[in-house]
């Protein structure tokens, strides 16, 4: 894999508003977090293509991933579709252990806050490994990246 530079990284990244979830401040906040360190740095390498930047815009339709890729100039670039029906199991999963994190901190003792925090991590671990392999052969990006790209996935996972 080569190293991250200008031509092959998200430069601005957008989500569908139709995919938005806006009422849970939790996951808001995640969202935003994700969005800042992605911009600050990633690796991003759509198939075939000469190199970016990109500008990116993620959406979901009907229960499949969309990415719509363009050049920063605001040119189409391509678009990649992805069932999320193999993702689905883990962003449950992730989304009951935070749901219960996210209780926990307001009464648990440290050791089980902990406990579900490594829960948490495997599982979003888990899901942005299970990501890159769904997108071998359409976008290559670097564990960092893919990461992030869960973590917007689950924002949107909701509402799909």
């Amino acid at each position: 894999m080569e190293l991250p530079g200008e031509d092959f990284r998200i430069a601005a990244i957008a989500i569908d508003q139709d995919s938005l979830v806006t009422h849970h401040k939790a996951i808001e906040q995640e969202r935003d977090v994700a969005i800042t360190d992605l911009l600050e740095k990633n690796y991003f390498r759509l198939s075939g293509s000469q190199g970016g930047p990109y500008y990116l815009i993620l959406g979901v339709e009907e229960n499949r991933l969309v990415l719509d890729v363009s050049l920063k100039d605001g040119v189409p670039h391509g678009r990649v579709m992805l069932s999320l029906t193999p993702l689905g199991r883990v962003i449950k999963d992730y989304f009951l252990v935070c749901d219960t994190y996210y209780k926990a901190i307001r009464t648990a003792p440290p050791q089980q806050i902990e406990a579900l925090d490594m829960g948490r991590r495997a599982l979003h671990d888990e899901g942005s490994t299970l990501l890159m392999k769904r997108l071998e052969g359409k976008i290559e990006t670097d564990f960092d990246t893919a990461r992030r790209l869960f973590t917007l996935i689950c924002a949107m996972h909701l509402k799909a």
